[in-house]
């Protein structure tokens, strides 16, 4: 049975003129390093249009999310803005109802 989440996080990315593959690569690369992080349970990077990227992430409880807010997918999106977008918004979030994977 899955770990069941109650919080996650929402970052937006909007990538610079002509990054977009470079978004693309960079969430792949934090798909690498998210594996190796035990409270985070749920890890996606989207696309919201052809510029818009994302990440959606789902933790078990709070310290799992700060825990990762402080690790080296945080410490990446810092070393990649204004070099592959704009500043990322982060929006913390409660998890209010999930299906989990089976």
């Amino acid at each position: 049975m899955a770990t069941p989440v109650s919080k996650a996080v929402l970052v937006r990315l909007e990538a610079l003129p002509g990054r977009e593959d470079d978004v693309r690569d960079f969430l792949n690369q934090g798909l690498a390093i998210v594996e190796g992080e035990p409270k985070t349970v749920r890890w996606f990077g989207i696309q919201f249009g052809p510029s818009s990227f994302g990440i959606f992430d789902a933790f078990p409880d709070d310290d799992g999310r700060q825990a990762h807010l402080s690790g080296e997918v945080a410490q990446a999106l810092g070393e990649n803005t204004g070099e592959l977008f704009e500043e990322p918004t982060i929006e913390q979030l409660d998890v209010v109802a999930e299906k989990q994977p089976a």
